[in-house]
């Protein structure tokens, strides 16, 4: 059993974590550290970045800070030693970074039904599973 596991959660995604906490939980037993993750992704382009004020990353980590630990409070039993992380960049680039600095055995993601889209682009969770150095669990949303 792994003894600390990362979930990236899309907070205003309930399909981003319905299924994948459970299977954390169970994959990871009552001795686990469960590391819960969010990311704020980067604006893309630096000139949309700079329609945003110099305090608006700093309010907008805060503030989704006390909601993932809203979030945490909600849905992660207590018996579960959990720490949440909230960054800020490429969601890909920080599960990945995270996983690593976090030293976790084990990913777990949601992975919605594909579109069209997807195939084309690579979602962020076929992302992580091609450049992971640490094992990911795959939990499909259907």
């Amino acid at each position: 059993m792994p003894k600390s596991v990362l979930l990236p959660i899309d907070l205003s995604s309930q399909p981003s974590w319905a299924k994948a906490l459970p299977a954390a939980i169970e994959l990871g037993g009552a001795n686990m550290t469960l590391h819960v993750l969010t990311v704020i992704p980067d604006f893309g382009m630096s000139v949309v970045g700079s329609f945003f004020d110099q305090e608006f990353e700093k309010r907008a980590l805060h503030e989704v800070g006390e909601k993932l630990t809203s979030w945490v409070n909600d849905n992660v039993p207590g018996r579960i030693e959990v720490h949440p992380h909230v960054t800020h960049g490429r969601v890909y680039d920080e599960i990945l970074r995270a996983s690593e600095r976090l030293d976790v055995d084990v990913v777990v993601m949601a992975a919605q039904t594909p579109d069209v889209a997807d195939y084309l682009l690579g979602p962020n969770t076929a992302r992580v599973v091609r450049h992971a150095k640490r094992s990911v669990y795959v939990v499909r949303d259907h």
